[in-house]
């Protein structure tokens, strides 16, 4: 078995699995888990020598679930086709993975450096955005309740480690909303499974919580003009996941 295994979820990420492959070359194993792509995402990975698998995604719980239960490592790191892992990073894993006794951690958080159409956000819930990512196998697993922005269900302690993923969530605002729709309908249906019903209010009060939280709370007001585009795009995102919500509500009524 190997010691570690960076494993990367992807779907037509031809545009970044490449430099994400490479940024991951220090790792024992790097593996591909692949739901379906039609463009060139496979092949690239082939080329870069990483073992590519197969998995029809259901949501982005359970299939991390599955590659947690698919690849064969004591530790597994979970990166993003459109993260990179700077060297420090590789060498701050490398030498917590190594801790033995009373140091052993059952999982890692990692920061991140996240950049929205190329600016690096400080504030608004994107800085550090800490990610529990590094995961000793057969101590975690998914909550089946959040289908996105997945909570790891971990069997003992987890540390912090110092050094950031960088990640380039959102070139441009016409692949915000593409990703943002997609997100919307999982997370309408996990909102569904756990009984919450829209009330009249309800598109008012939480977009505005939303914002709220983001932009004052969070301090997105950090990254001025960036802050106040994004935070009132992700109470646009939370209004429109109500809007999927109430037409579920409907459809199983």
């Amino acid at each position: 078995m190997v010691e570690l295994a960076a494993v990367i979820l992807t779907k037509n990420e031809e545009q970044h699995i490449g430099a994400c492959l490479d940024s991951l070359a220090w790792s024992d194993e790097r593996v591909v888990f692949d739901d379906g792509s039609t463009d060139r995402t496979v092949e690239i990975a082939q080329e870069r020598g990483a073992r590519v698998l197969h998995h029809k995604l259901e949501n982005f719980a359970a299939q991390r679930d599955a590659a947690l239960t698919a690849v064969e490592a004591r530790w597994i790191l979970f990166v993003d086709a459109d993260e990179r892992a700077t060297p420090a990073l590789a060498h701050e894993v490398r030498e917590v993975i190594g801790y033995q006794g009373a140091q052993a951690r059952a999982g890692w958080w990692i920061p991140r450096h996240n950049y929205m159409i190329g600016h690096r956000m400080r504030g608004g819930g994107w800085y550090p955005d800490y990610q529990l990512r590094l995961l000793r196998r057969g101590q975690a697993r998914y909550d089946p309740a959040y289908p996105v922005h997945e909570i790891v269900i971990l069997e003992g302690e987890a540390g912090y480690l110092q050094n950031p993923l960088i990640h380039y969530n959102y070139e441009s605002l016409a692949e915000f909303r593409h990703k943002m729709g997609r997100y919307t309908r999982f997370e309408a249906h996990a909102l569904l499974e756990r009984g919450v019903r829209v009330r009249p209010w309800t598109y008012l009060s939480m977009p505005l919580r939303e914002f709220w939280r983001r932009f004052v709370s969070l301090h997105g007001y950090r990254d001025h003009i960036y802050g106040l585009l994004f935070c009132g795009l992700m109470a646009w995102y939370t209004f429109m996941t109500y809007q999927h919500l109430r037409q579920l509500a409907r459809e199983t009524a």
